[in-house]
């Protein structure tokens, strides 16, 4: 990986974990959710006139995309529900860059270096400590927990494969990136009214500038990961984009006055280690 593609996704783990940080949308998570995707939809409207449409064979990429984006939210509101989020979600973070890995051997034959390799372990390692700070709390995870964890990694890694492949075989990353992110808010839109009915849009309405900012704010960090991917292994590019974890963290310390742990403190310097051996890969 080049130094340019490096600080390129690390720019867009830091914008994906300040807007996750900074915006508070007062919603239930399914609303919430579908909010920000619209966001994201309606920034990428603006941008369809002046890039390409998609060519016959990128289209079924990107409608995989949406059957793993669908799956992913839905494991991800699971998750929500079945235990304590701030432990299951980063242990799908941390799992599903191995899982990319894993699909990028099996599925596109892209095997990573092997300082790539260990830059994804390390990464993957520092994320699930930093999400357990330690193993503190491993036992009030339950099975169903877990389960919705996994459930989420997979289509993680699932999107994550879809999209980095059907950004190479688009005429560019932006094309792809603007066509999905319409489709995906089209989509996102249906399945709204279709589960909560009309009632929903003017209560999503009220909310439109939290779900254009997140919007704007995830789009773009996206579009940065799926652009990197045509220029590096999709397995380096998805586990480098987990450092949004550190990045939360650091905004936590320093900004929320939460306290620097020893874990805390380890998990960084494995996710750092980790970045390390990517860029020596």
């Amino acid at each position: 990986m080049t130094l340019f593609v490096v600080l390129a996704v690390l720019s867009a783990a830091a914008m994906h974990a300040i807007w996750n940080a900074l915006v508070k949308v007062h919603l239930d998570r399914f609303l919430s959710i579908t909010l920000m995707t619209l966001g994201m939809g309606f920034a990428a409207l603006v941008a369809l006139p002046f890039v390409e449409v998609p060519k016959a064979e990128v289209w079924p990429y990107i409608f995989a995309s949406l059957i793993f984006h669908m799956g992913y939210r839905t494991f991800l509101i699971g998750a929500y529900k079945a235990g304590d989020f701030a432990q299951t979600y980063p242990l799908a973070r941390g799992t599903a860059p191995l899982l990319s890995a894993l699909g990028g051997i099996v599925l596109i034959g892209e095997v990573p270096a092997p300082f790539a390799i260990l830059g994804i372990v390390l990464l993957s390692a520092g994320t699930l400590v930093m999400s357990f700070r330690g193993g503190a709390h491993l036992e009030k995870l339950n099975l169903r927990a877990v389960g919705f964890a996994l459930g989420t990694s997979i289509f993680i890694a699932s999107y994550t494969l879809s999209d980095g492949s059907g950004a190479r075989l688009a005429a560019t990353a932006q094309s792809y990136a603007a066509w999905l992110f319409v489709c995906d808010a089209t989509w996102a839109l249906l399945l709204c009214i279709f589960f909560r009915g009309p009632r929903s849009l003017p209560v999503l309405a009220r909310d439109w500038k939290a779900g254009l900012f997140t919007g704007v704010l995830s789009g773009a960090a996206y579009w940065i990961v799926m652009w990197a991917m045509t220029k590096a292994p999709i397995a380096s590019v998805a586990s480098l984009r987990e450092t949004s974890i550190l990045f939360a963290m650091l905004i936590s310390v320093l900004a929320l006055g939460e306290k620097m742990t020893v874990w805390r403190a380890a998990a960084a310097l494995g996710i750092v280690a980790g970045v390390a051996a990517l860029r020596m890969g």
